[in-house]
């Protein structure tokens, strides 16, 4: 893969930022193998950036780094900056997905409030001569297992909690070599794929705009924040 848009550094994926320089610097990941370097920012990614809401979907890598949570969208500007810094080629698939992915993750007295289609992406990277899809470090391990331990007797499809799985007990989240996903099974539209998150964000926008998007920023998230935090300690409780 020599396209050089793979690689390129954007508004958003802002791997150049000295936060970013510094945690692969500290790191040493760029000593490793492209496998171990993809799996290391992979898994940095899902269980040390937690499952939460941002601001909006189009923050730059960095913030999303200095905000330590993330959602689909945010967590993926992150791992493409992180990859990109690696010498490791990524693109952006944006999608939708369905609404009711989203129950128990957002309180039901603000479910009204999201879109019936959602915004979504997924990254895929270029490892040994093909585009492999990453979605599976959405969730962090404390809030999957929370939910495992909730529904432990769920059978087929899942779909909650900002999951939607074939098979909830055992999801395929962890770095193989291979695709992995954890909101697949709730995808309705594809948009096809990108170079870059701003190329997507330029053309199809972000989730909420206008006084909905304003009420969101700077009050709904955070009450949805504090949900999801609930439902994450709960798996410490367990544990006690």
């Amino acid at each position: 893969m020599n396209d050089a848009k793979y690689l390129e550094a954007t508004k958003i994926i802002d791997f150049n930022e000295p936060s970013i320089e510094k945690l692969v610097t500290e790191r040493k990941w760029e000593r490793l193998s492209d496998y171990e370097k993809i799996g290391k920012a992979y898994h940095f990614v899902k269980d040390e950036i937690l499952f939460g809401y941002n601001a909006e979907d189009n923050l730059t890598a960095s913030r999303v780094l200095k905000d330590g949570y993330g959602q689909c969208n945010t967590k993926g500007n992150l791992i493409m900056a992180l990859f990109r810094k690696l010498n490791i080629p990524c693109r952006l698939h944006g999608f939708t997905i369905d609404k009711p992915l989203q129950k128990g993750a957002i309180p039901s007295y603000l479910y009204f409030f999201t879109p019936a289609n959602i915004i979504h992406s997924w990254v895929e990277v270029y490892f040994q001569g093909e585009w492999i899809n990453l979605e599976g470090f959405i969730i962090d391990p404390k809030l999957l297992k929370s939910v495992q331990l909730k529904h432990n007797n769920s059978k087929g499809t899942f779909s909650g909690f900002g999951i939607a799985t074939k098979c909830l007990a055992e999801p395929n989240v962890d770095w193989q070599g291979k695709s992995t996903y954890i909101q697949k099974e709730g995808i309705n539209n594809d948009f096809g794929v990108y170079d870059n998150p701003d190329q997507f964000y330029k053309f199809y926008g972000t989730n909420l705009s206008g006084i909905r998007g304003l009420l969101y920023r700077y009050i709904l998230r955070h009450l949805i924040n504090l949900n999801v935090r609930m439902i994450r300690r709960k798996f410490t409780q367990s544990l006690n």
